[in-house]
Protein backbone atom coordinates (compact mmCIF):
# COMPACT_ATOMS: atom_id res chain seq x y z
CA UNK A 1 0.00 0.00 0.00
CA UNK A 2 1.36 3.41 -0.99
CA UNK A 3 2.16 5.65 2.02
CA UNK A 4 1.99 9.29 0.90
CA UNK A 5 3.54 10.58 4.13
CA UNK A 6 6.45 8.17 3.84
CA UNK A 7 6.90 9.19 0.19
CA UNK A 8 7.02 12.83 1.17
CA UNK A 9 9.63 12.12 3.84
CA UNK A 10 11.74 10.24 1.31
CA UNK A 11 11.25 13.10 -1.13
CA UNK A 12 12.54 15.61 1.40
CA UNK A 13 15.62 13.48 2.09
CA UNK A 14 16.22 12.88 -1.62
CA UNK A 15 15.77 16.56 -2.51
CA UNK A 16 18.48 17.44 0.01
CA UNK A 17 20.72 14.76 -1.46
CA UNK A 18 20.09 15.99 -5.00
CA UNK A 19 21.02 19.53 -3.97
CA UNK A 20 24.29 18.19 -2.59
CA UNK A 21 24.91 16.15 -5.74
CA UNK A 22 24.34 19.22 -7.91
CA UNK A 23 27.16 20.95 -6.07
CA UNK A 24 29.55 18.01 -5.87
CA UNK A 25 29.16 16.06 -9.10
CA UNK A 26 28.25 16.56 -12.72
CA UNK A 27 24.86 14.88 -13.03
CA UNK A 28 24.63 13.47 -16.54
CA UNK A 29 21.62 11.53 -17.79
CA UNK A 30 20.67 9.83 -21.03
CA UNK A 31 17.41 10.79 -22.73
CA UNK A 32 16.34 9.34 -26.06
CA UNK A 33 19.29 7.53 -27.67
CA UNK A 34 20.76 4.73 -29.72
CA UNK A 35 24.02 3.20 -28.46
CA UNK A 36 26.14 0.38 -29.83
CA UNK A 37 29.35 -1.42 -28.96
CA UNK A 38 31.29 -3.70 -31.31
CA UNK A 39 33.97 -5.72 -29.50
CA UNK A 40 36.31 -8.05 -31.41
CA UNK A 41 37.98 -11.05 -29.76
CA UNK A 42 41.46 -9.74 -30.59
CA UNK A 43 40.72 -6.64 -28.47
CA UNK A 44 39.61 -3.94 -30.89
CA UNK A 45 36.36 -2.11 -30.26
CA UNK A 46 34.12 0.67 -31.51
CA UNK A 47 31.47 2.50 -29.53
CA UNK A 48 28.78 4.90 -30.73
CA UNK A 49 26.08 6.98 -29.03
CA UNK A 50 23.59 9.17 -30.86
CA UNK A 51 20.87 11.09 -29.05
CA UNK A 52 20.27 13.15 -25.95
CA UNK A 53 22.60 13.88 -23.05
CA UNK A 54 21.29 15.98 -20.17
CA UNK A 55 23.33 17.89 -17.64
CA UNK A 56 20.77 17.71 -14.87
CA UNK A 57 20.35 20.86 -12.85
CA UNK A 58 22.27 23.09 -15.26
CA UNK A 59 19.44 25.64 -15.27
CA UNK A 60 19.14 25.34 -11.49
CA UNK A 61 22.86 26.02 -11.12
CA UNK A 62 22.46 29.16 -13.22
CA UNK A 63 19.55 30.28 -11.06
CA UNK A 64 21.54 29.66 -7.88
CA UNK A 65 24.51 31.61 -9.22
CA UNK A 66 22.31 34.53 -10.26
CA UNK A 67 20.64 34.52 -6.84
CA UNK A 68 24.06 34.62 -5.21
CA UNK A 69 24.81 37.82 -7.12
CA UNK A 70 21.57 39.59 -6.14
CA UNK A 71 22.14 41.84 -3.09
CA UNK A 72 19.70 41.37 -0.22
CA UNK A 73 17.94 44.27 1.48
CA UNK A 74 17.46 44.71 5.22
CA UNK A 75 13.85 44.54 6.39
CA UNK A 76 13.17 45.18 10.11
CA UNK A 77 11.35 42.48 12.03
CA UNK A 78 8.23 43.19 14.06
CA UNK A 79 8.50 43.93 17.77
CA UNK A 80 6.00 42.81 20.39
CA UNK A 81 5.03 43.82 23.90
CA UNK A 82 5.81 40.98 26.31
CA UNK A 83 3.39 39.91 29.00
CA UNK A 84 -0.26 39.10 28.81
CA UNK A 85 -1.88 36.15 27.15
CA UNK A 86 -1.50 37.49 23.62
CA UNK A 87 1.62 39.53 22.66
CA UNK A 88 0.76 42.80 20.99
CA UNK A 89 2.63 44.38 18.11
CA UNK A 90 4.42 47.66 18.77
CA UNK A 91 6.99 50.01 17.23
CA UNK A 92 10.58 48.89 17.65
CA UNK A 93 12.95 51.10 19.63
CA UNK A 94 16.09 52.51 18.05
CA UNK A 95 18.22 50.09 20.06
CA UNK A 96 16.14 47.12 18.90
CA UNK A 97 16.37 48.23 15.29
CA UNK A 98 20.13 48.73 15.66
CA UNK A 99 20.50 45.22 17.10
CA UNK A 100 18.40 43.76 14.29
CA UNK A 101 20.63 45.47 11.75
CA UNK A 102 23.77 44.22 13.49
CA UNK A 103 22.42 40.64 13.51
CA UNK A 104 21.33 40.96 9.87
CA UNK A 105 24.76 42.25 8.82
CA UNK A 106 26.42 39.28 10.53
CA UNK A 107 24.03 36.86 8.83
CA UNK A 108 24.72 38.46 5.47
CA UNK A 109 28.45 38.13 6.01
CA UNK A 110 28.10 34.41 6.73
CA UNK A 111 25.70 34.01 3.80
CA UNK A 112 28.15 35.76 1.48
CA UNK A 113 30.93 33.39 2.54
CA UNK A 114 28.65 30.40 1.90
CA UNK A 115 27.63 31.78 -1.49
CA UNK A 116 31.26 32.28 -2.41
CA UNK A 117 32.03 28.65 -1.54
CA UNK A 118 28.98 27.48 -3.50
CA UNK A 119 30.02 29.56 -6.50
CA UNK A 120 33.52 28.07 -6.42
CA UNK A 121 32.02 24.57 -6.15
CA UNK A 122 29.78 25.23 -9.16
CA UNK A 123 32.64 26.49 -11.30
CA UNK A 124 34.88 23.61 -10.20
CA UNK A 125 32.15 21.10 -11.08
CA UNK A 126 31.83 22.65 -14.55
CA UNK A 127 35.56 22.72 -15.16
CA UNK A 128 35.98 26.44 -14.57
CA UNK A 129 32.87 27.48 -16.53
CA UNK A 130 30.67 30.04 -14.78
CA UNK A 131 27.11 28.59 -14.63
CA UNK A 132 25.72 32.11 -14.25
CA UNK A 133 27.02 33.05 -17.70
CA UNK A 134 24.28 32.73 -20.35
CA UNK A 135 26.91 31.21 -22.65
CA UNK A 136 27.93 28.50 -20.14
CA UNK A 137 26.10 25.66 -21.91
CA UNK A 138 27.57 26.60 -25.28
CA UNK A 139 31.03 26.65 -23.68
CA UNK A 140 30.45 23.06 -22.55
CA UNK A 141 29.31 22.13 -26.06
CA UNK A 142 32.38 23.80 -27.59
CA UNK A 143 34.64 21.90 -25.19
CA UNK A 144 33.04 18.58 -26.15
CA UNK A 145 33.45 19.31 -29.87
CA UNK A 146 37.21 19.53 -29.30
CA UNK A 147 37.36 16.06 -27.75
CA UNK A 148 37.95 12.98 -29.89
CA UNK A 149 34.78 11.11 -30.80
CA UNK A 150 32.28 13.95 -30.44
CA UNK A 151 31.27 14.38 -34.08
CA UNK A 152 28.49 16.85 -33.31
CA UNK A 153 27.16 18.56 -30.18
CA UNK A 154 24.13 20.86 -30.23
CA UNK A 155 22.66 22.60 -27.20
CA UNK A 156 18.85 22.71 -27.12
CA UNK A 157 18.29 24.52 -23.82
CA UNK A 158 17.45 23.53 -20.21
CA UNK A 159 20.48 21.25 -19.90
CA UNK A 160 19.74 19.20 -23.05
CA UNK A 161 22.51 18.41 -25.56
CA UNK A 162 21.89 16.42 -28.74
CA UNK A 163 25.09 14.58 -29.65
CA UNK A 164 26.64 12.20 -32.15
CA UNK A 165 29.59 10.30 -30.67
CA UNK A 166 31.71 7.51 -32.14
CA UNK A 167 35.15 6.23 -31.24
CA UNK A 168 37.22 3.07 -31.59
CA UNK A 169 40.58 1.57 -30.80
CA UNK A 170 42.25 -1.29 -28.97
CA UNK A 171 40.86 -2.18 -25.57
CA UNK A 172 44.13 -2.50 -23.63
CA UNK A 173 42.72 -0.18 -20.96
CA UNK A 174 39.37 0.63 -19.40
CA UNK A 175 36.87 2.74 -21.32
CA UNK A 176 34.22 5.11 -19.96
CA UNK A 177 31.51 7.09 -21.74
CA UNK A 178 30.92 9.95 -21.48
CA UNK A 179 33.88 11.96 -20.27
CA UNK A 180 34.01 15.75 -20.31
CA UNK A 181 37.33 17.53 -20.24
CA UNK A 182 38.06 19.08 -16.82
CA UNK A 183 34.89 17.54 -15.33
CA UNK A 184 36.18 14.36 -13.66
CA UNK A 185 33.08 14.04 -11.45
CA UNK A 186 30.79 13.20 -14.40
CA UNK A 187 28.90 9.93 -13.93
CA UNK A 188 29.23 7.18 -16.54
CA UNK A 189 26.65 5.80 -18.97
CA UNK A 190 28.83 2.87 -20.11
CA UNK A 191 32.03 1.35 -18.71
CA UNK A 192 34.30 -1.36 -20.15
CA UNK A 193 36.65 -2.92 -17.58
CA UNK A 194 39.52 -5.01 -18.95
CA UNK A 195 40.59 -7.77 -16.57
CA UNK A 196 43.90 -9.61 -16.25
CA UNK A 197 42.30 -12.92 -17.31
CA UNK A 198 41.37 -11.51 -20.72
CA UNK A 199 37.73 -10.90 -19.92
CA UNK A 200 35.93 -7.59 -20.31
CA UNK A 201 33.06 -6.58 -18.06
CA UNK A 202 30.55 -4.29 -19.72
CA UNK A 203 28.21 -2.21 -17.55
CA UNK A 204 25.76 0.52 -18.54
CA UNK A 205 24.59 2.16 -15.28
CA UNK A 206 23.34 5.20 -17.16
CA UNK A 207 20.86 3.11 -19.17
CA UNK A 208 18.38 2.31 -16.42
CA UNK A 209 15.74 4.03 -14.34
CA UNK A 210 15.89 1.27 -11.74
CA UNK A 211 16.90 1.66 -8.11
CA UNK A 212 20.09 -0.34 -8.67
CA UNK A 213 21.39 1.65 -11.63
CA UNK A 214 22.26 5.31 -12.04
CA UNK A 215 22.38 6.82 -8.48
CA UNK A 216 21.63 10.29 -9.86
CA UNK A 217 18.38 9.15 -11.46
CA UNK A 218 17.48 7.09 -8.38
CA UNK A 219 17.85 10.10 -6.05
CA UNK A 220 15.86 12.31 -8.36
CA UNK A 221 13.16 9.70 -8.76
CA UNK A 222 12.76 9.56 -4.99
CA UNK A 223 12.64 13.34 -4.81
CA UNK A 224 9.88 13.39 -7.41
CA UNK A 225 7.67 11.34 -5.07
CA UNK A 226 5.39 13.36 -2.90
CA UNK A 227 4.47 15.84 -5.63
CA UNK A 228 7.69 17.87 -5.95
CA UNK A 229 7.28 18.57 -9.67
CA UNK A 230 5.70 22.02 -9.33
CA UNK A 231 6.99 25.13 -11.04
CA UNK A 232 9.16 26.06 -8.08
CA UNK A 233 10.51 22.56 -7.43
CA UNK A 234 14.14 22.41 -6.32
CA UNK A 235 14.54 19.03 -8.03
CA UNK A 236 15.64 19.07 -11.70
CA UNK A 237 13.07 17.45 -13.99
CA UNK A 238 13.89 13.89 -15.02
CA UNK A 239 14.36 13.47 -18.77
CA UNK A 240 12.51 10.68 -20.58
CA UNK A 241 14.73 7.60 -20.84
CA UNK A 242 14.20 5.64 -24.06
CA UNK A 243 16.70 3.88 -26.29
CA UNK A 244 18.59 0.75 -27.29
CA UNK A 245 22.04 -0.56 -26.42
CA UNK A 246 23.46 -3.22 -28.75
CA UNK A 247 26.61 -5.30 -28.21
CA UNK A 248 28.03 -7.18 -31.20
CA UNK A 249 31.04 -9.46 -30.73
CA UNK A 250 32.84 -12.49 -32.11
CA UNK A 251 34.28 -13.23 -28.67
CA UNK A 252 32.85 -15.70 -26.15
CA UNK A 253 29.93 -14.27 -24.15
CA UNK A 254 30.26 -15.65 -20.61
CA UNK A 255 27.34 -13.81 -19.00
CA UNK A 256 24.69 -11.22 -19.76
CA UNK A 257 21.34 -9.99 -18.43
CA UNK A 258 19.37 -9.59 -21.65
CA UNK A 259 15.91 -11.20 -21.77
CA UNK A 260 16.56 -13.34 -24.86
CA UNK A 261 20.32 -13.92 -24.76
CA UNK A 262 22.65 -13.66 -27.78
CA UNK A 263 21.42 -13.93 -31.35
CA UNK A 264 23.55 -14.94 -34.35
CA UNK A 265 24.58 -12.22 -36.82
CA UNK A 266 27.05 -12.24 -39.72
CA UNK A 267 29.78 -10.65 -37.57
CA UNK A 268 29.35 -12.95 -34.56
CA UNK A 269 26.76 -12.75 -31.79
CA UNK A 270 24.61 -9.86 -30.68
CA UNK A 271 23.04 -8.78 -27.40
CA UNK A 272 20.37 -6.09 -27.37
CA UNK A 273 18.82 -4.17 -24.50
CA UNK A 274 15.72 -2.02 -24.98
CA UNK A 275 15.78 0.78 -22.44
CA UNK A 276 12.76 2.64 -21.05
CA UNK A 277 11.56 4.22 -17.82
CA UNK A 278 10.52 0.70 -16.78
CA UNK A 279 14.04 -0.73 -17.11
CA UNK A 280 15.04 -1.90 -13.63
CA UNK A 281 18.47 -3.49 -14.23
CA UNK A 282 21.43 -1.83 -15.85
CA UNK A 283 22.71 -3.72 -18.94
CA UNK A 284 25.70 -5.87 -18.13
CA UNK A 285 27.76 -8.56 -19.87
CA UNK A 286 31.02 -10.45 -19.47
CA UNK A 287 33.01 -11.28 -22.61
CA UNK A 288 36.13 -13.44 -23.00
CA UNK A 289 38.72 -12.14 -25.49
CA UNK A 290 41.27 -14.30 -27.28
CA UNK A 291 44.83 -13.81 -25.92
Amino acid sequence: MFDANLARRWAAVAATAVAALVLTGCMLSAGKFTASLDLRREGTFSYAYAGEVYILGLSKLAEMEQANRTPAEFTPSLCYTEGGEVPSERDCTKDELAQQRTDWDEQQKLAAENKQREGMAMRTMLGGIDPGDPKAAEEIAARLRKQAGWRSVEYKGDGLFVVDFAIGGRLDHDFVFPTIERMPQANAFVTLARRNDGTVRIDAPGFTAGMGGDPMRTMMGLAAMGGSEGKDSEVPKLPELAGTFTLTTDAEILANNTEDGPSAVTSGKQLKWTISVRTEQAPTALVKLTP
